[in-house]
C-alpha cells in the first residue's frame, strides 16, 4: 500500500507549480529557504556566503542549541558575525569578531551603552516576520529600530545598517561596536584590537577553541566604514569604554571566561545608511585587510549581493525538474534547499591556511565525513565534480603534511574520528566515479593503505586504532589492550563494522589499480563483521515486550567471549537516557543501536540477508526497525537503510519509506530537519531521495526510485550531457510510487540500480509508474546491486554476484562499469 502524504501535506503551504523545464532564465534560487533548519536543532548557517565561502555573514542569536549562528527559536540576536559554520552537532563554531548596533547611546553617553554580549541582548529582539534570507542575502530589522543587511564574497562580508529616522539628530551618534568574542566563548590567551582614530579601520585577531576537535586557531578580521562621517572612536573593556585609548591586548579572565572587550566607532549621522566591511583570515590582519580591498573595492552592496546570487544560481542550474502541473511548491523547495546545503560547508580555505606551505587547494569544515561520506560528497561528485577534485586535492594534500587524512576537521584543527577511516570511502568514491583533475592518486592510495596498516599515536583524531588486535582476532575488541595509540576506548562494535567498510572501498581501488594482491588482503579484512554477529542475542523493548527477532552484532573481548549491550541501546527509544557519542560512556556503538548497525554491511547484503534468514525475514527485520521508530532518521547511519530493500528485491519498499520520511520529517519550515544538518547531509539525504537515485556511497552504485517529480534533469558540469530521470503515469498525489518496469536509453531495463556513467554519458531513465508494488521489476536476482556474498533464498535460487576476481568486472579509462557484474 502506498504511505500516502495528504496528512502531513495539510499542514504545509501547498501550492501548485507549472513546469520547471531547462531554460537559460530559469531561477532554482526562487525555490530556496535558507532558514530550513534554523529551529529544531538543525543548526544550519542560514546567513549569506558564497558556494563553499569562508566569509559566512549572519545574525547571531543567543540560542541554547549547537547553532549555525542564527536561530527562529525566539532567542534574540547578541551580534553580527562573519565566520561560521553549518549544521553541527558540536559546540557552537566560529561566530568570531561580531558587531552590534545601537541607534545611540543613551545621553549619548558611551558608557551607558550595553557591551557585553550578556546584557546588549535585550536590545536584540526580533519579529519572525521581519528576517529575510535567500542564498548570498540575509536581512533582519531589531525591535531596536536597527536593520542588518550583509552578504559576501570568498573572504568578506558587506553589512549594510539602516538606522531609524531621526538618528543622529541632537548631539547623538549612532554605535558600532565590534568585539573579540565567538559563539562560545572560547577565546584563549591575549585578544588585541585597534581602531584608527582618521579612517575608523577596525582590525585585530584572537585564538579560539575549535567546535568538535583538538588545538585552536587564531583568526584575524579587517573592518573599514562607508557611509555617514565619524564622529569618534575607541575601545571597551567589561561595561566601560573610552575614546581615549585605540588599542586594546585583552586576556581572559581568572576564571576562565574571555573578558568582554572590543573597539567601537561612533558616526556623526545616520541620514545614509553606515556601510561595514570586514575582510577574514587565518593568516594575519594584513591579509583580512589585502582580502577585503580585493574583493570589495567599492563598497557596492548591490553588486555583491548580485554576484553571490549568481555564484550560487551557476551551481543549482544543471538540475530542473518538472512538476507535471501537480506537485506542490514546497516540495519543489524542499528540493532545492536540500541541493543548496550541500555547498554550505566544507569551505575553501585555500590561501588562508598557515599549517604549512602548498600550492594544493585547501578545504576545512569537514564536520564530519563519518556524516559527509555517505550522501553529501556523493551528490557533489555528480553535481559539482570540479569541487570534489579539489577537496580531494587538499585531503591528500592533508595527508602529506600532517601524515593521515583528516576524518573531521574544522577550523585548522583535527576532529574527533567518530568511527572508521572515512576519508578512505571518500577517496575511493570518487576515484570510481572518474575524478581525477589535477590529482596524485598514487599518493591517494597510499594515505588510505596507510589507515588500514599504520596505528596513529593518537587515533582519536585519525587514523584507526586497535590495529593489532584487528589484524590478529579480526574485530576491535571492548575493553580493548591498546598500547600503540590512544583514543576513546568505545564503540567496539561500530568500529569493526566501519573498519570493515574502510577495507572494502579500499580493495576495489586497489583491484582498479590492478593491485591483486592488496584487492585479495582487503577483500578478506572486509568480512570481519561476521566476527561480532552473535546469532542468539536477543532484544526486548523497553515494555518487556520481545521484539522476536534473534541475531545480532555484539561486542566481544579479547578472550573472544561475548560481553552484553541491550540492541536498542543509542536507538530512537532508548530510555536510559545516557550518551552514545564520544563520552566514555562504554557504549559500543556510536549514536546509534545494533538495530540500526545490524544493516551497515554495504558491501555484502547477500550473506547479511542469508544470516537474517532469507529475504523476507530481512524485509520483516527492517520494516520493524522503521515500523518501530527505533531507527533515527535524523542520524546518519539511518540514510541507506531507507533504502536497503533494493537488496532483498523489493525495490518498491524503498520508495514507500522515502516518501514516508519527506516530507514527515523533511519540510520546507524552519524546524523542518530531523537533525542537525551536519553540513549538508540532510541536504543531500533529501536531494538524492527527491531524484530517485540514492547511493552506496564508497561503490560505484546508485539505488533507482521514482523521482518526486515528472522528470529530472541533470547537466554534468564537465561533460555537458543531460542525464533524465522520467516518470510515466505520473501522479501528484503519490498513489503510484511503483515502479512496474522501465527503460534506459530506450532499451528495456531490470536492474534497480545504475552506475555513474548514467550521468556521464547523459543517459535517460524512464520509469513507468502504478499503484501496486511490482512483482517483476528489480526483483529477480540478477537485477539486484552487487554484493561479495552470495544471494541466497530468492524463490530457491542463489547469486555468485560477487567482487572477487579480474573476470568479475571490466574497467573503462578509470570509471568502475558495475553492469558488467557476472550473474548466475
Amino acid at each position: 500500500m502506498a504511505i500516502r502524504w495528504a496528512p502531513v501535506l495539510a499542514c504545509l503551504a501547498v501550492g501548485a507549480l507549472g513546469d520547471v523545464t531547462p531554460a537559460e532564465d530559469f531561477d532554482p534560487l526562487q525555490f530556496v529557504d535558507v532558514l530550513i533548519g534554523s529551529t529544531n536543532a538543525g543548526n544550519v548557517f542560514p546567513g549569506a556566503s558564497q558556494p563553499y565561502g569562508m566569509a559566512k555573514a549572519v545574525a547571531d542569536t543567543n540560542s541554547s542549541s549547537n547553532q549555525g549562528g542564527f536561530t527562529l527559536d525566539g532567542s534574540p540576536v547578541q551580534g553580527y558575525s562573519v565566520l561560521h559554520d553549518s549544521g553541527t552537532g558540536g559546540q557552537p563554531s566560529l561566530g568570531n569578531f561580531p558587531f552590534f548596533v545601537y541607534p545611540s547611546c543613551p545621553g549619548d553617553d558611551i558608557n551607558l551603552c550595553d557591551f557585553p554580549k550578556k546584557t546588549r541582548v535585550k536590545h536584540g529582539f526580533f519579529k519572525p516576520e521581519n528576517v529575510k534570507a535567500q542564498p548570498g542575502y540575509f536581512s533582519i530589522a531589531l525591535d531596536i529600530g536597527v536593520q542588518a543587511e550583509m552578504t559576501t564574497t570568498q573572504h568578506t562580508a558587506l553589512f549594510r545598517f539602516t538606522l531609524p529616522n531621526g538618528t543622529g539628530a541632537n548631539g547623538t551618534y549612532p554605535f558600532v561596536m565590534q568585539d573579540l568574542s565567538d559563539l562560545s566563548d572560547s577565546r584563549q590567551d591575549n585578544g588585541t584590537v585597534s581602531v584608527d582614530a582618521q579612517t575608523g579601520r577596525i582590525s585585530g585577531g584572537a585564538k579560539f577553541l575549535p567546535s568538535f576537535g583538538s588545538g585552536s586557531y587564531t583568526a584575524y578580521f579587517c573592518t573599514d566604514f562607508s557611509g555617514p562621517a565619524i564622529q569618534d572612536s575607541g575601545i571597551y573593556v567589561n561595561s566601560r569604554a573610552t575614546t581615549e585609548a585605540k588599542d586594546l591586548t585583552i586576556s581572559r579572565s581568572i576564571n576562565g571566561y574571555p573578558l568582554p572587550g572590543g573597539a567601537f566607532v561612533r558616526f556623526q549621522d545616520a541620514t545614509n545608511p553606515i556601510l561595514a566591511r570586514t575582510g577574514v583570515s587565518l593568516i594575519s590582519t594584513e591579509r583580512a585587510c589585502a582580502n577585503a580591498e580585493a574583493e570589495i573595492p567599492d563598497f557596492n552592496f548591490d553588486s555583491v549581493t548580485k554576484a553571490a546570487k549568481d555564484a550560487w544560481k551557476a551551481k543549482l542550474s544543471p538540475i530542473t525538474v518538472s512538476s507535471g502541473g501537480g506537485v506542490a511548491q514546497d516540495l519543489i523547495t524542499n528540493f532545492y534547499s536540500g541541493v543548496y546545503r550541500t555547498m554550505v560547508n566544507p569551505q575553501n580555505y585555500t590561501g588562508e591556511n598557515p599549517l604549512w606551505k602548498s600550492d594544493e587547494p585547501y578545504f576545512d569544515s569537514f564536520y564530519c565525513l563519518w556524516d559527509s561520506f555517505r550522501s553529501q560528497i556523493p551528490f557533489l561528485v555528480i553535481l559539482d565534480p570540479v569541487a570534489v577534485a579539489q577537496i580531494i586535492r587538499s585531503l591528500i594534500d592533508t595527508y602529506r603534511y600532517e601524515g593521515w587524512l583528516p576524518d573531521c576537521k574544522m577550523s585548522l584543527c583535527r576532529g574527533y574520528t567518530q568511527g572508521g577511516s572515512n576519508a578512505d570511502n571518500v577517496l575511493v568514491d570518487a576515484y570510481l566515479k572518474g575524478i581525477s583533475d589535477g590529482i596524485d592518486w598514487n599518493v591517494g592510495y597510499q594515505a588510505i593503505v596507510k589507515d588500514a596498516e599504520v596505528e596513529p599515536y593518537d587515533w582519536a583524531t585519525h587514523g584507526r586504532g586497535g590495529l593489532d588486535s584487528w589484524k590478529s582476532l579480526g574485530y576491535i575488541p571492548v575493553q580493548d589492550l591498546d598500547y600503540k595509540g590512544f583514543g576513546t576506548m568505545t564503540r567496539s562494535i561500530s568500529r569493526t563494522l566501519e573498519y570493515a567498510y574502510n577495507d572494502f572501498c579500499i580493495s576495489l581501488m586497489s583491484q582498479a589499480m590492478n593491485n591483486t594482491a592488496d584487492q585479495e588482503k582487503y577483500l578478506d579484512s572486509s568480512e570481519n563483521w561476521k566476527n561480532v554477529f552473535y546469532p542468539d542475542q536477543t532484544s526486548i523493548l523497553p515494555t518487556g515486550v520481545d521484539t522476536g527477532f534473534k541475531g545480532f552484532f555484539q561486542a566481544k573481548y579479547l578472550n573472544q567471549t561475548w560481553a552484553s549491550q541491550d540492541p536498542l541501546t543509542c536507538s530512537n527509544i532508548d530510555t536510559t537516557g545516557i550518551a552514545c557519542s564520544l563520552q566514555n560512556t562504554g557504549r559500543e556503538t556510536f549514536e546509534d543501536s545494533t538495530w540500526e548497525y545490524g544493516f551497515f554491511v554495504p558491501q555484502n547484503q547477500g550473506d547479511l540477508i542469508s544470516i537474517y534468514g532469507g529475504p523476507s525475514e530481512f524485509v520483516r527485520r527492517l520494516d520493524y526497525l522503521h515500523d518501530q521508530n527505533i531507527t533515527n532518521i535524523g542520524n546518519e547511519p539511518s540514510f541507506l537503510t531507507v533504502f536497503q530493500y533494493h537488496y532483498a528485491g523489493r525495490p518498491g519498499k524503498s520508495a514507500a519509506r522515502s516518501h514516508f520520511y519527506i516530507p514527515r520529517y523533511f519540510n520546507p519550515t524552519p524546524g523542518g530537519l530531523p537533525g542537525n544538518d551536519d553540513s549538508g547531509a540532510m541536504g543531500s539525504f533529501v536531494a538524492f531521495s527527491m531524484m530517485g537515485l540514492f547511493p552506496n556511497p564508497g561503490q560505484n552504485v546508485y539505488l533507482i526510485t521514482p523521482p518526486f517529480f515528472e522528470s529530472v534533469n541533470l547537466t554534468h558540469p564537465t561533460t555537458g550531457k543531460t542525464a533524465t530521470i522520467r516518470n510515466v503515469n505520473f501522479d501528484p498525489s503519490y498513489e503510484a510510487i511503483y515502479i512496474q518496469s522501465a527503460t534506459l536509453n530506450g532499451e528495456p531495463y531490470t536492474k534497480n540500480w545504475l552506475d555513474h556513467s548514467f550521468f556521464l554519458e547523459g543517459k535517460e531513465l524512464v520509469l513507468t509508474l502504478g499503484t501496486t508494488e511490482s512483482t517483476t521489476w528489480g526483483t529477480a536476482v540478477k537485477d539486484l546491486p552487487p554484493s561479495t556474498g552470495k544471494y541466497v533464498g530468492f524463490n530457491g535460487t542463489s547469486s555468485n554476484q560477487r567482487l572477487r576476481g579480474r573476470s568479475a568486472l571490466k574497467y573503462r579509462s578509470d570509471i568502475w562499469k558495475m553492469d558488467a557484474f557476472a550473474h548466475s
